[in-house]
């Protein structure tokens, strides 16, 4: 009883609930324990143990792979006292036993209809199996498996496609650390796995000194206290970003997803110098250009180079790929900002892009001066003449974008972040930037004051800045549809501009902010002589847009559902410093997962679910979809088919991961 006791005991102990929480499985569920009679491998020569797979869990390779031991017991196998023998000299030990073993072992494979994992022991030339399972399996060995048992008659398509965990797909598409290597390493941290891969570099502390190193050929890990929108192309130039603040949908988090890029965000016991030069960790000291690694899958953070080593990507996968698309029922569309990031996401298969982040186009250097010269305008006339300088700039990546697209939709959100973020805020830089703009420095640090905010999530932003300032909506407006009616003059495609309008709670901000768009768009089509058709939707991320859906879809031709900032107002927690205090929570079975990674079902998706239903009752041609960072997320994804959203929208490396995960939704809800 005291063994059965510690095993259901062992339910709550801290690496089962972490466990739990990789893997999606409900503290509810609880575990359950088999009582089985001793046998012992350990009675002499015509006895032994072992651990075998009906298929190489490594490449999925057929054929049985593992290992045993004459003369021992299961533990001596998995402790490395002994090393073990393969498997194929049980046929020279004990020919009998080995044939026995080979036929249990096929029949089990053909009965699960998939590789198992078997324990078995010997007993005096007596077999006995202990256990058999799914055996667990790398990327690339589930999608051969998966394959190979359609192309052998055991299982049809859609079995297959509910045999691989979507998450899994993320090795395909990132680098790896080799092996040997990493084996080698040693552990110094720990934080929160941001975004997947692995990366080796040295170590700069500033997005300038990231770009420099990069144009010197250096391979550059980014460590900074936090990421802005200012920090983009330091981040652009980096293998690797950690962040001692942050959780999984931090600025730093959401933009390596976007680019692929590994990211480790909330390591609050990295501890960086005031300069800025060297930063301490588990009692050592890093300083700028030394080598370290980042496990951006597993959270790992490694002082020294490690190797790593480029995914390679099957046939299997396209094939396998393909019957998840015949499959599944909702669209899976990409988060892009740029067309470098477009043409990646239609690489792996996206249908459009349901989120594009236009404040992200204007932090290069020569578009950032000219966003700066309209925000410190005095009057109108000057901000729209600094506004219509940044069009050619705003026009040339929607062009990109529509070009890569080929026809696909794309959905442009209008500039959503406050105007604080595009300027300094150290008084040495507020002084170089008003030497550069032709102004006085008491004139420009007047400008930053003003706009500076207690709480600049809740503040100035999205479409409380067109309102203000609606000839910013104007100039977006206009190079929207000025770049689509250019593209499809010259390439033919069949484009619908999708312009969404941020952060509406109340009906009334939503139709003077489209006015503004809808009069910009047919001056446009005016001037052009062009029938485009475009359409006008906001973004759902307010608690009150969701219970005033009813009224706001009256003048919204789509939702879109943006679920980072709705899952932030609906728990009230912060997204950025959530992190801190997270862990406590899964440790006291407060929460068992991330709120802000896997969609707050109950909740949240109270929110979303009463807004998709209460939009279709006003709006029964609206279009619905999400484009929050839970886009990529299989349980997420599994609850948008489920309320019937129309698509879903994710970071590019995430768009294999929900296309699976879509038609694994519409299998298990069709049975």
């Amino acid at each position: 009883m005291a063994a059965v006791q510690a095993v259901f005991g062992s339910w709550d102990n801290e690496r089962a609930v972490i466990y739990r929480r990789m893997n999606d499985i409900p503290g509810s569920w609880g575990t359950a324990v088999n009582v089985q009679s001793m046998v012992f491998g350990n009675m002499g020569d015509t006895s032994g143990t072992g651990v075998a797979f009906t298929r190489d869990p490594s490449t999925g390779e057929p054929g049985i792979y593992g290992e045993y031991l004459l003369n021992a017991q299961g533990e001596d196998v998995v402790a490395g006292i002994r090393t073990p023998e393969p498997i194929t000299r049980l046929e020279k030990d004990m020919p009998e036993v080995y044939k026995q073993f080979i036929t249990i072992a096929n029949n089990l494979e053909d009965h699960y209809k998939d590789m198992q994992d078997m324990e078995f022991t010997i007993e005096d030339k007596k077999l006995y199996f202990l256990q058999t399972r799914n055996g667990k399996r790398t990327a690339q060995a589930a999608l051969k498996i998966a394959v190979d048992l359609v192309n052998e008659g055991r299982i049809n398509h859609e079995q297959a496609l509910m045999m691989v965990d979507p998450k899994q797909l993320d090795q395909l598409l990132h680098p790896m650390f080799d092996v040997d290597s990493l084996a080698a390493a040693k552990v110094y941290g720990e934080a929160l796995p941001a975004s997947p891969g692995a990366a080796t570099g040295k170590v700069y502390f500033t997005a300038d000194t990231a770009v420099e190193a990069k144009k010197r050929g250096e391979a550059v890990i980014l460590v900074r206290l936090e990421t802005s929108p200012e920090d983009i192309e330091g981040m652009d130039a980096a293998q690797g970003i950690l962040t001692v603040r942050g959780g999984m949908t931090s600025h730093a988090a959401v933009v390596a997803r976007g680019m692929g890029t590994c990211c480790i965000s909330g390591c609050a016991e990295v501890k960086i110098a005031a300069d800025e030069k060297s930063f301490t960790l588990g009692g050592k000291t890093t300083v700028e250009g030394d080598y370290i690694s980042l496990d951006g899958s597993t959270g790992k953070i490694y002082l020294e180079q490690i190797k790593t080593v480029d995914p390679e990507i099957g046939g299997e996968f396209e094939e396998f790929m393909g019957w998840a698309d015949e499959v599944r029922t909702m669209k899976v569309r990409t988060n892009a900002d740029s067309p470098k990031d477009t043409i990646n996401a239609i690489k792996f298969g996206a249908e459009g892009i349901g989120l594009c982040r236009t404040e992200h186009m204007f932090f290069e250097e020569a578009r950032i001066s000219k966003m700066r010269q309209m925000i410190v305008a005095n009057t109108v006339e000057e901000r729209v003449a600094a506004l219509n300088e940044l069009i050619p700039y705003q026009k040339g990546d929607f062009r990109g974008m529509y070009e890569a697209l080929e026809g696909k939709p794309m959905t442009v959100r209008l500039l959503d972040p406050p105007l604080h973020e595009f300027l300094p805020h150290a008084d040495a830089d507020i002084k170089e930037l008003a030497v550069e703009m032709g102004i006085t420095y008491e004139e420009l640090k007047a400008t930053v004051e003003n706009l500076h905010e207690f709480n600049p999530m809740l503040g100035h932003r999205g479409c409380r800045l067109a309102v203000t300032y609606p000839e910013i909506a104007a100039m977006q407006a206009r190079a929207i549809m000025e770049s689509a009616i250019e593209i499809r003059n010259e390439k033919g495609f069949d484009i619908v501009p999708e312009i969404m309008i941020p952060l509406v709670s109340e009906i009334k901000e939503l139709v003077y902010v489209k006015k503004v768009v809808v009069d910009t768009c047919e001056a446009v089509l005016k001037a052009a002589g062009s029938d485009m058709k475009y359409m006008v939707g906001t973004m759902i991320e307010i608690p009150r847009a969701a219970l005033m859906a009813d009224v706001i879809a009256t003048e919204a031709e789509f939702f879109s559902f943006g679920t980072n900032d709705l899952t932030q107002m609906t728990f009230g927690f912060s997204r950025d410093d959530a992190g801190a205090f997270l862990d406590d929570y899964y440790k006291k079975s407060i929460l068992e997962s991330d709120p802000f990674a896997r969609l707050d079902q109950s909740g949240v998706g109270q929110l979303v679910e009463m807004a998709c239903v209460k939009g279709r009752q006003t709006n029964p041609k609206i279009k619905l979809g999400i484009c929050g960072e839970h886009g990529g997320d299989p349980s997420s994804i599994e609850f948008c088919h489920r309320i019937g959203l129309d698509y879903v929208s994710c970071s590019p490396f995430r768009v294999p991961i929900a296309r699976l995960a879509a038609a694994q939704a519409a299998i298990t809800n069709r049975k």
